[in-house]
């Protein structure tokens, strides 16, 4: 058997009617929901104002680009699911599509994008629970227990801090991890109620500004091509203003998207994945992208767009200085109320992310390309415990340790890497395969496939020669691992 080696589709469904690890407990609803507690973090309230700087008030319409590049890789995602309801995500898709090394490059890549991601939010959530003690209970956290031994700052008394471990960071993931080993229904039933919570807070902020929107704040609605300099943002060149500033802010806000591929690591525990699953990508998908081009309408409606990019006033402050100063003193508690949907936002992106990188653990494992502890289940709770808990002190160590600035743009990778993988093995699939039983098709193929690969290839280009080198590196200690274990415990071979 060689290397592209691929799974076999004649025992796909037999071994999936044998195999009752998983509690089937999940429906259409409970999937949208969990798209919607992946996507919405705090990508919404920072990415909006950053995009500015390219799209100026038509960032609502990069909005929309970016919402349909997600949609090409949705679609595809929503074909597979249906086609091969596994637990694996991507990772099973490429083994069945593309062969086993393929497989392994895009399970190894899932790591930046499941574990990776993971610390980096739970690394952002330590600082907005600090913003949150000190606005409600004017107290924080001492320094050096909330930030990595790395970072380091003087006070405005002079007085030297260092960190030593950011043990807020490593507290939210063991909460969420213990809630994952009791069980997908409960930790379904507490995102269900986070992602209450920071919509009902996302919509109050969309109806109680509208009132107060001032349509001169959207002229010009395109940057013009004479923009000056503003705040050290020039305006020249490419992507920098008219419709092309448009796709540059595209580029920006379509990380606020990521995540709704997680959804597809549910298969396995969903009652009518043949049905569910579809509306669970792309359901949670179409809720967002209204929501976000709501909000973005909203946010550059308050206030002209330029004050955006006022270093002083600091991107994550954004929507609280909208608030401020486009509706008034009377709506302070909305600026704290935001605080909190930022942290419901991360408490549910953390979750769904150790939930889908737990699932891509368990199929490798009953590949035989990881050990077979990853796919040890819980004998009551029906839940991959251990490969839960090897993730916390994994994933812990590098949120206790690891400053965020160097975790963020690699996640960025491993979800591109795989979005583009997905979209190639449906067209692949369609070839080789063509009267495989799709309960759900991608209209237009390869027409659709191929735009999802273009936009995605784009996105990896446009990622910074540092970050790539790095996921290079991450990539070859992968092939390294599969050459030395998995590739002679492949049960495949």
């Amino acid at each position: 058997m060689g290397l592209f080696s691929k799974k076999s589709f004649t025992t796909l469904f037999s071994d999936l009617e044998a195999n009752q690890d998983f509690k089937k407990t999940l429906g259409a609803t409970s999937l949208i929901l969990l798209g919607i507690g992946a996507i919405i973090g705090a990508g919404l309230f920072v990415r909006t104002a950053s995009a500015t700087a390219s799209a100026g008030n038509a960032v609502t319409w990069s909005y929309v680009v970016a919402a349909v590049g997600c949609a090409f890789a949705g679609l595809c995602y929503a074909e597979f699911s249906t086609t091969i309801p596994v637990s694996g995500s991507a990772y099973s898709y490429a083994y069945f599509s593309l062969g086993e090394i393929v497989a392994w490059i895009i399970g190894w890549a899932l790591i930046l994008e499941y574990a990776l991601g993971a610390a980096t939010v739970s690394i952002a959530w330590s600082e907005y629970f600090n913003t949150f003690l000190k606005d409600f209970f004017n107290t924080t956290i001492p320094y050096e227990w909330c930030h990595s031994p790395f970072q380091h700052f003087t006070d405005s008394n002079g007085v030297y801090h260092s960190g030593i471990f950011n043990i807020v960071a490593v507290f939210i993931i063991l909460l969420i991890t213990l809630l994952l080993i009791k069980g997908i229904e409960e930790s379904a039933f507490i995102n269900a109620i986070i992602v209450i919570i920071k919509i009902s807070i996302v919509i109050a902020l969309i109806a109680f500004g509208w009132q107060y929107i001032k349509p001169e704040n959207y002229t010009p609605f395109l940057i013009p091509d004479n923009e000056p300099t503003v705040y050290g943002h020039d305006f020249s060149g490419w992507r920098k203003h008219g419709l092309t500033g448009i796709f540059g802010g595209a580029a920006i806000v379509f990380f606020a998207f990521i995540g709704f591929d997680a959804v597809s690591t549910a298969a396995q525990e969903t009652k009518n994945p043949k049905r569910d699953m579809p509306i669970g990508i792309l359901g949670s998908l179409a809720v967002c992208t209204i929501l976000y081009i709501l909000f973005a309408h909203v946010l550059t409606g308050l206030v002209p767009w330029r004050e955006f990019l006022d270093p002083e006033k600091g991107k994550e402050a954004s929507v609280v200085y909208a608030i401020k100063h486009g509706m008034g003193s009377g709506y302070l508690w909305l600026s704290k109320a935001v605080t909190i949907a930022i942290l419901a936002g991360f408490s549910s992106v953390v979750l769904v992310m150790l939930m889908g990188q737990s699932r891509v653990f368990y199929s490798m494992s009953k590949d035989g390309l990881l050990p077979s502890l990853f796919g040890d289940m819980h004998p009551k709770y029906k839940t991959p415990y251990k490969a839960n808990m090897i993730l916390f002190v994994f994933v812990g160590l590098i949120a206790g340790i690891v400053p965020s600035d160097q975790t963020g743009d690699l996640t960025s990778f491993g979800t591109l890497l795989a979005f583009t993988i997905v979209c190639a093995g449906v067209w692949i699939l369609r070839i080789k395969n063509p009267d495989l039983k799709r309960p759900f098709k991608v209209p237009m193929v390869p027409i659709v496939s191929t735009l999802g690969i273009a936009v995605c290839g784009f996105l990896i280009y446009s990622i910074d020669l540092f970050t790539l080198k790095m996921s290079l590196l991450w990539m070859a200690v992968g092939l390294i691992v599969y050459f030395l274990y998995g590739k002679h415990h492949s049960k495949l071979k």
